[in-house]
């Protein structure tokens, strides 16, 4: 399949890279000669040096066949061009921009079909607020992702030296806790598929499936204390603050934000009713002790400027916040933070290539972002009557050691399975695997599993 890209940033690079490596054909456009010269020696994709808004230049990558244009370039009025100039080209192509600007998302008639046509608009900081509210819902978590509208949930879970669950065997936790299932785990860097006489050793990861409603019951069982989430403290009203801001304004939680700029704190203090506007510098130790951030849940810093979110992360810890959440834009930085630290970070970038590829790839894989660059993925496929693991009890089912069934969904119903669930024709299913074992899944399954 044929995919066009604007942009070969951050965004554009990442997209490209996992495409490229499910050996999709793909074009990359960037006017950058050092962008240019960045994919050519690490990718193998086609790369153009030139506009994404030019018409001759669209041409020439062959957006005429392409069946996607996936405009990620960090200019919003260049992703909108493009894309209107390419469905002119090709009026079935499938077009996805990325969008920070929210006044073209509030423009819902100018994106629409009669307009641009958009069939996807991606905003990093609407999915860069969806992730932190997930994480303060889960406080132990460094990871929540959500499936099938946030039906099923992988919690990444990082296990402590004095949890209880050190030393036992997968199958001892998962017998008898209803709602709990581990898919993966990373231990030092590598990830794992985790089979029943597995033990579960200190600082391991473990990607747990569940429900919301057994979000609460998890956090107890991993963290012996349900801790209520009370305050919180935003550093950076920015798209990304303002917006997080206005979403727990009405909530029960103590909330605080904190910028430098007193034109911006002055508006935000007009439109909230119940946060606390502070009109200050985050990275000010004697303020942060002002504002009582030793009784802090969360510090939450996404100002734009990501050495500041970890100076005043690591400071806010220093003085007792319990967790930091950390905004991180290069995302080359991202495998670094974690082992100075940082509980969880978030990024525009990661949340943009994230919110794309899931895209593309809905109802067939669906690639798990904790998990990239580490070969391994979620795979989401209909139960055939032709397989082999239909209407057979699951602990007879011959599963590929490397791979794992992590919840079946029938109709309105999620099943975290067990050994004696039994799948049914039609029943969707979310499977976690190692590419490695993705011929033997597909001989199991009896079905293709194409990547787009």
């Amino acid at each position: 399949m044929k995919i066009t890209i604007v942009g070969a940033g951050d965004v554009g690079f990442h997209i490209a890279k996992r495409l490229s490596d499910e050996n999709q054909d793909v074009v990359v456009i960037d006017k950058d000669p050092a962008k240019i010269a960045q994919i050519n020696e690490n990718l193998d994709v086609q790369a153009l040096l030139g506009s994404g808004t030019s018409p001759e230049m669209l041409k020439n990558s062959g957006v005429n066949n392409a069946r996607i244009l996936i405009a990620a370039t960090d200019s919003d009025e260049v992703n909108l061009i493009a894309c209107m100039i390419a469905r002119n080209l090709n009026p079935v192509i499938v077009k996805i921009a990325r969008l920070r600007n929210q006044e073209y998302l509030r423009e819902e008639k100018l994106l629409g079909k009669e307009m641009l046509g958009l069939d996807q608009v991606i905003n990093p900081e609407s999915a860069m607020v969806e992730t932190i509210l997930n994480l303060m819902n889960f406080p132990g978590a460094s990871e929540v992702i959500d499936f099938e509208g946030g039906r099923v949930k992988l919690i990444g879970v990082p296990i402590r030296k004095d949890s209880r669950f050190v030393g036992q065997q997968f199958r001892s936790i998962s017998k008898g806790e209803g709602g709990l299932l581990v898919g993966a785990i990373i231990r030092r860097n590598q990830v794992l598929i985790p089979h029943g006489k597995d033990h579960i050793k200190t600082d391991d990861l473990l990607y747990v499936v569940t429900t919301p409603d057994q979000l609460g019951s998890l956090f107890r069982k991993f963290y012996a204390q349900d801790r209520e989430l009370k305050r919180v403290c935003i550093v950076g009203a920015g798209a990304t603050g303002a917006s997080l801001a206005a979403a727990m304004d009405n909530s029960k939680v103590n909330v605080k934000i904190i910028d430098r700029d007193s034109a911006i704190c002055t508006t935000l203090a007009e439109n909230l009713e119940r946060v606390t506007v502070i009109n200050g510098d985050g990275t000010d130790g004697e303020l942060l002790r002002e504002e009582n951030i030793s009784e802090a849940d969360f510090i939450i810093a996404v100002t734009g400027d990501e050495e500041s979110n970890v100076l005043m992360s690591l400071l806010a810890k220093t003085l007792g916040a319990k967790r930091a959440i950390t905004r991180i834009n290069k995302l080359s930085y991202l495998p670094l933070v974690s082992a100075i630290g940082i509980d969880s970070v978030v990024s525009g970038r990661l949340s943009a290539v994230r919110a794309i590829l899931q895209y593309i790839r809905r109802g067939k894989v669906l690639s798990v972002a904790p998990l990239e660059g580490k070969h391994a993925q979620v795979i989401e496929a209909e139960a055939l009557r032709t397989s082999d693991i239909v209407n057979t009890p699951l602990s007879q089912v011959k599963f590929p050691r490397g791979a794992i069934l992590g919840a079946i969904i029938r109709q309105d119903n999620i099943i975290i399975p067990t050994g004696d669930s039994v799948v049914q024709e039609k029943d969707r299913l979310i499977v976690f695997a190692l590419d490695k074992v993705i011929a033997s899944l597909e001989k199991l399954l009896t079905v293709k599993l194409e990547y787009i």
